[in-house]
């Protein structure tokens, strides 16, 4: 398919002109006024590689046209050369000000149009072409993050005498409840706006920070003692403190580092403000948090430990639900209630042998 390009003057010959220069090389466009150019703009399926604008017309000028692609992010991108009276040197530099890339000086030089609609064409190709680099650059290198954190996640299960299992099972039963909330109106667009796909894979990063805890608490088989609990509390800081360090030395401020810290940071506050290590309370914990709480406790209840024998899904329930308005958000727990089937084939398929 050519490039479109998308002329707008209110005077038909001048638009007769420019469609024979450049119809050679390019499909055209046309529009007689201002009104009828944006609404053109704001509504086709296919937008022009450049636009050829007027400034004198009548209703809407061209500088009223100009502000109105700029200020739409769906057009804003798209180069404007302003069509100019020879002497009209004045509108020339306004216009660049305002964001136009260049100008054609009527009468037309034929040559001279077509070699500046060529050039921005090309340049916006170009600049096209460099941002989907950048773009697919950046997904590599968040894709390399999340591998080698789980990865390390993975090793950290080991090393606390789990299995892997623990990871693949916390993540699919966050997608799990998630999809439930996505049908709750209070959690809907918070979950939206917060990019729940990089949230859900930053799940399995929870516990990163058992990394820095002693062997002989880590691996304790009976309960411990105050001092000993003390010292297991701080892994939710030794997990926020790697991914900030992560994030820092990558220059990567991406959503899925940022629920990364807020899930190995905030995984242990309580919805009533007795969790640690900051004593959060009801809503001001990250939705990330309260999510990755509840599902950390179920595993871990339904699942047999070096410390405990695995529980029936019934006693799991009822002690989430007991908990729902202290420790956990009732709404979160509500979600998971609701997906009791989906819950109890993911630990039958994934659950520890």
């Amino acid at each position: 398919m050519r490039d479109l390009v998308f002329i707008v003057d209110d005077i038909e010959i001048n638009r007769i002109i420019l469609r024979e220069i450049l119809a050679a090389d390019y499909d055209i466009a046309e529009a007689a006024d201002g009104v009828e150019a944006i609404d053109f703009l704001y509504n086709t399926a296919r937008l022009p590689q450049a636009v050829l604008l007027d400034i004198m017309m009548p209703g809407m000028n061209g500088f009223e046209v100009l502000e109105l692609i700029k200020s739409n992010a769906h057009t804003a991108k798209i180069p404007v050369l302003f069509i100019t009276a020879a002497d009209a040197s004045e509108n020339e530099s306004k216009g660049l000000q305002e964001g136009a890339v260049d100008y054609i000086p009527k009468p037309f030089n034929a040559d001279v149009v077509k070699a500046r609609v060529d050039n921005y064409i090309k340049l916006i190709d170009y600049q096209t072409n460099l941002e989907a680099m950048v773009e697919k650059k950046a997904a590599e290198l968040l894709e390399t993050h999340e591998h080698l954190l789980e990865t390390l996640a993975t090793i950290i299960e080991y090393r606390s005498l789990e299995t892997g299992a623990h990871i693949q099972r916390s993540t699919e039963l966050t997608k799990v409840v998630v999809g439930r909330m996505m049908l709750m109106p209070k959690y809907k667009q918070e979950l939206i706006d917060m990019n729940y796909n990089s949230m859900i894979k930053a799940v399995s990063l929870h516990d990163i920070g058992k990394v820095g805890i002693p062997d002989n608490i880590l691996l304790k088989p009976g309960r411990l003692t105050e001092e000993e609990f003390k010292i297991m509390m701080t892994h939710s800081m030794i997990g926020y403190n790697i991914i900030q360090t992560i994030a820092a030395k990558s220059n990567d401020e991406a959503r899925y580092l940022s629920h990364c810290r807020d899930i190995c940071r905030s995984h242990h506050e309580r919805w009533d403000g007795k969790g640690y290590p900051d004593g959060l309370k009801g809503e001001d914990i990250p939705l990330s948090a309260r999510i990755a709480s509840l599902v950390d406790v179920y595993d871990a209840l339904v699942n047999k430990r070096v410390y405990k024998p695995a529980m029936s899904y019934e006693e799991a329930a009822k002690l989430l639900v007991d908990s729902s308005g202290t420790q956990f958000d009732p709404g979160v727990v509500e979600a998971m209630i609701a997906v009791e089937p989906e819950f109890r084939a993911l630990e039958k398929a994934l659950g520890d042998e």
